[in-house]
């Protein structure tokens, strides 16, 4: 997954700092509807390994699997265990309260599942960025 950045800081370390301004579902024109609650703007740390210069615009990579396996963890999972919850409740013919209770248990299971996994998960290596070229 690659992403335009910009250059604020050079490390010693060959890192650099950069700045990633997100984009919006609405095109970026935040000033239109105005409901942007985010920050459009996110700083990160990236493997300088074209000797980048601070205010050099630069397109960052990081690993996809590393991005889709946060994304499924956090957003497909819960769904399956919903869907999940309710199809058992369904088939040992539990009425239609017992089969909501069950997919919102499963829901909360998914929960668990992320908290724990975010916990356990510090020790692992985060998501890492390189610089791969100046633009």
């Amino acid at each position: 997954m690659t992403q335009d950045a910009i250059v604020t800081k050079c490390l010693p370390n060959g890192m650099a700092e950069v700045v990633v301004t997100r984009t919006t579902a609405c095109g970026s024109n935040c000033g239109n509807c105005e409901s942007c609650i985010f920050q459009s703007e996110l700083k990160t740390l990236a493997r300088n390994q074209v000797d980048a210069k601070p205010g050099q615009r630069v397109v960052i990579e990081s690993k996809s699997s590393k991005i889709y396996g946060a994304a499924m963890l956090v957003y497909i999972l819960p769904i399956v265990l919903v869907v999940f919850g309710y199809a058992v409740a369904y088939a040992a013919g539990a009425g239609e309260g017992v089969c909501v209770a069950s997919s919102f248990a499963g829901l909360l299971i998914g929960a668990a599942i992320i908290v724990m996994s975010q916990r356990l998960g510090k020790n692992k290596k985060p998501i890492t960025f390189d610089i791969v070229q100046l633009n």
